[in-house]
């Protein structure tokens, strides 16, 4: 797969997404600057974490009118696979992308620490070749990580199958004990409806490495690939 990596002004992760997908599995991968007006032919493109435009007025609200994303979203209108990572999920919510919206951690602190994660969806590429009675240590590092949608919004993304990850314990088990955030039904990624727009609050780039000690999120690029290779 040909895989887009898009920068923005504040941009921090977009390294460690290049790095990961690059040399950990041996994709090609094209850096995208965010004046951009081409993706470049690629088939996935992915929005990184970090802190586009200083994340002034609201995490992700300016981000959602460079250019580029102009090309963005009419991929993942076509049925382009587009995934958003922290800031990169709060850019696809900005842009009408995902449904629902990250408001600040229920604790008002920016929060840098491992969690554990729980695969929900059965259906979408990220998730559906994950175990679901496992834990995923993933680490999160966000000031506004807390998933807000309405009540009609949480129904639609339980009855689709669009939740992808729960935050949990080291036993995969769900409880508000182990929400770092407040996020609603301790939610930490969801997918569109058509299943090809992702996105997760956890950075799984960060955990792809045995240097760092963890290598859990290369279980979720690989679900991904293997989905679309199959």
């Amino acid at each position: 797969m040909k895989f887009g990596v898009v920068t923005f002004p504040g941009s921090n992760c977009n390294q460690d997404m290049v790095y990961v997908l690059k040399e950990k599995l041996n994709q090609e991968v094209v850096e995208l600057w965010h004046k951009n007006t081409s993706i470049e032919g690629c088939d996935a493109i992915v929005l990184p974490g970090g802190f586009s435009y200083g994340d002034y007025l609201r995490s992700g609200a300016i981000a959602r009118f460079s250019p580029l994303m102009k090309e963005v979203i009419s991929h993942a209108q076509n049925g382009g696979i587009v995934i958003g990572v922290c800031n990169g999920f709060q850019i696809l919510c900005e842009s009408g992308l995902l449904p629902g919206a990250l408001l600040h951690n229920n604790n008002q602190k920016f929060i840098c620490k491992n969690v554990w994660l729980k695969a929900e969806s059965k259906t979408a590429r990220l998730t559906k070749n994950l175990h679901h009675d496992k834990a995923y240590k993933i680490p999160i590092a966000h000031g506004e990580g807390r998933y807000f949608a309405n009540e009609n919004i949480l129904k639609d993304l339980n009855d689709n199958d669009q939740i992808l990850f729960r935050y949990c314990n080291e036993a995969a088990e769900v409880s508000q004990d182990c929400n770092p955030n407040g996020s609603q039904e301790n939610i930490a990624g969801i997918c569109n409806k058509n299943k090809n727009v992702f996105g997760m609050m956890p950075h799984p780039e960060r955990a792809a490495d045995i240097s760092l000690g963890n290598t859990d999120g290369l279980s979720i690029f690989e679900s991904l690939l293997n989905t679309i290779t199959a």
